[in-house]
């Protein structure tokens, strides 16, 4: 058992919230009495999720996608009262990160999910806000891009949405979690062979018909567990907690 205060603070400590101008307010969102127990970690701030996590015993839950964006809890009716409720009763706090978990260096989600795929030289990519919160790197060898795409599927547990609009072979490789359709201009940009995001979408499909690059879509939640997993298992060492990663399989 730890205090929430000190767990809170870690993760500021970590994470730099108010660094990286986000729509997400980042941190604490939803605080407990003040003790901390038990760990669980989410993609999203769902009731779904909060379900399994109290079943699990955790009064701290971390999630990439949280319940507070920009005045988004202005009036506590309707879903939003049901959330926060849920996690009232549960005694349950929450804490969220955002794009600081997306861009961080050693926990994020974007090099989590680059090193899964085997890339090297590493280095920052894909700009946000101002931000650069992607990876790009090169795999040690070119490759087609459907067995590329197949290595995705792998390290995603999921078959991916392949656009292979570029080059048949691959070397370059850009990666932006979640939502990052945007960053295919980037990728062109910058020379890659094929962008890694998450969710498909038309937007996608005609910059990366126009641009004439590859792009891999391998889902907006698939691409996003990595940095909450690492998140969880960072305070469970630090604060020798029992933690995991609740993974409710969403295919979208």
């Amino acid at each position: 058992m730890t205090q929430l205060k000190h767990v809170v603070a870690f993760l500021d400590g970590l994470l730099k919230p108010v660094k990286i101008e986000d729509s997400s307010n980042n941190g604490l969102q939803v605080e407990n009495s003040g003790q901390v127990t038990r760990v669980c970690a989410g993609v999203d701030a769902s009731l779904e999720f909060f379900e399994a996590a109290h079943k699990r015993k955790a009064d701290f839950v971390i999630c990439h996608h949280g319940l507070s964006w920009g005045d988004s809890l202005k009036r506590l009716t309707g879903l939003n009262y049901r959330r926060v409720a849920a996690l009232i009763k549960n005694d349950m706090a929450l804490y969220a990160s955002h794009l600081p978990l997306d861009a961080h260096p050693r926990l994020g989600n974007n090099i989590l999910l680059s090193r899964a795929l085997g890339l090297r030289g590493l280095h920052r990519f894909g700009f946000y806000h101002g931000v650069e919160i992607g990876y790009a790197g090169e795999l040690p060898q070119t490759m087609p891009i459907k067995e590329f795409a197949a290595r995705v599927a792998t390290v995603l547990g999921q078959s991916p949405t392949v656009m292979d609009f570029g080059s048949p072979r691959i070397r370059r490789v850009g990666v932006v979690s979640g939502g990052a359709a945007l960053s295919l201009e980037d990728a062109q940009t910058c020379g890659m062979d094929v962008l890694v995001t998450g969710e498909v979408c038309l937007q996608g499909y005609t910059l990366a018909r126009d641009l004439k690059i590859n792009a891999i879509f391998g889902g907006h939640y698939a691409t996003e567990r990595f940095g909450v997993k690492a998140l969880a298992n960072a305070v469970s060492r630090r604060f020798q907690l029992p933690a995991e990663l609740i993974d409710l399989k969403v295919r979208q």
